[in-house]
């Protein structure tokens, strides 16, 4: 990066605000030294932490704020009452073009319902999506939604798969991306109309950023058979539970064996090195950050349990999409492939319009 980055930091939002902020920033400024941080929260607890890390500091700006959400406040009360909270005020500093993307572990609803109205939906998109990443034998796969929308029609399914290429393309540098539509079978005749239809315009999109792969089951999520997977909200987020319960069960049954007995637990010694390889290579911290695509502006999701690692995380991959610009990269598809990706030509703008001033262009983009 030739210029700087400037990542705006809901200091107060997450189960251990504001330490993991603080400790995640002076992790990921080493790996991205040409990066700033507008932090957004109670100065009377983030100095201190400050004063203990100089480095940070003099990468950080703070901006006083003593409100901040609670996790157990609703979407629309955050709306209403959150103006001058500190995941507020960060998610406008992308708005008012002060910052390049906005990071947050704090209430998923209250940051979406914020970051929509705050800083609207791009041209060609009805609805944001969550996006994220999960590990696979052949490196990472993107899979949206996780839950933002729990119905979906065609034409969200499409935009989503618009979106997830370009995401993965930035992100993991997967020239073409695969795209597939999660489905109960890959053949054609199986699925809803919705996904019938999504598959149809898919497969019709002329000269597209992507390689559709057709339908994919759910053991091929984790197969690395394609490099985006979509789906609804509902089935995403399930299937992202469902995938989360696993490792921690498997990981518990690894624990109960190795410590059955003695002869197991010198089996636990001989394979310390692999198994710890394996951690690695599971570890959610790694994989943390949950990006809502289809937004006027890049806003991560943070775990609100992450520790210092996982939050160092979110914060990587919003500046990775800042310095490959996905943003205007997204735009530049959307309005090359408007037809194909609707319907109908007449429902290819948004029905929000764009704030006044977007946010600044990635560096080296």
């Amino acid at each position: 990066m030739s210029d700087n980055v400037v990542i705006a930091l809901d200091a107060m939002g997450g189960d251990d605000a504001p330490d993991i902020v603080i400790k995640g920033v002076d992790i990921v400024r080493v790996q991205f030294p040409n990066a700033r941080f507008l932090l957004f929260g109670d100065e009377a607890r983030l100095n201190p932490l400050l004063d203990s890390h100089p480095g940070v500091r003099a990468v950080c700006e703070v901006r006083h704020t003593d409100q901040s959400i609670k996790g157990e406040d609703k979407p629309s009360q955050a709306l209403r009452k959150g103006r001058k909270s500190s995941m507020r005020l960060a998610i406008d500093a992308v708005r008012d073009g002060e910052a390049h993307g906005v990071v947050s572990a704090g209430n998923t609803g209250a940051l979406m319902a914020m970051a929509k109205f705050s800083l609207r939906t791009l041209p060609g998109i009805d609805r944001p999506a969550i996006a994220s990443v999960l590990p696979s034998p052949k490196g990472e796969t993107v899979m949206l939604d996780l839950g933002a929308n729990i119905e979906c029609d065609a034409d969200n399914l499409v935009q989503f798969a618009v979106m997830g290429a370009d995401f993965a393309r930035a992100v993991l540098g997967r020239v073409p991306p695969r795209v597939g539509l999660l489905n109960v079978g890959s053949e054609e005749l199986k699925g809803s109309d919705t996904i019938k239809e999504a598959g149809e315009r898919l497969r019709s999109i002329e000269n597209a950023p992507f390689e559709y792969s057709g339908f994919i089951e759910g053991d091929d999520i984790t197969r690395g058979v394609v490099d985006v997977v979509v789906t609804d909200g509902f089935t995403g987020n399930v299937a992202l539970k469902t995938a989360e319960g696993v490792v921690a069960l498997y990981t518990n049954f690894l624990k109960e064996a190795f410590s059955s007995s003695w002869l197991s637990k010198l089996g636990y010694v001989l394979a310390k090195g692999g198994l710890k390889l394996l951690k690695d290579r599971l570890d959610p911290r790694g994989y943390n950050g949950g990006v809502f695509l289809g937004l006027n502006g890049i806003c991560v999701k943070s775990h609100g349990g992450t520790d210092a690692h996982g939050y160092a995380n979110a914060i990587a991959v919003t500046v990775e999409m800042v310095s490959e610009g996905l943003l205007e990269k997204m735009i530049a598809h959307f309005k090359e492939f408007d037809v194909e990706i609707k319907a109908s030509d007449t429902l290819c703008s948004s029905d929000t319009e764009m704030p006044e001033k977007s946010a600044p262009a990635a560096s080296g983009s």
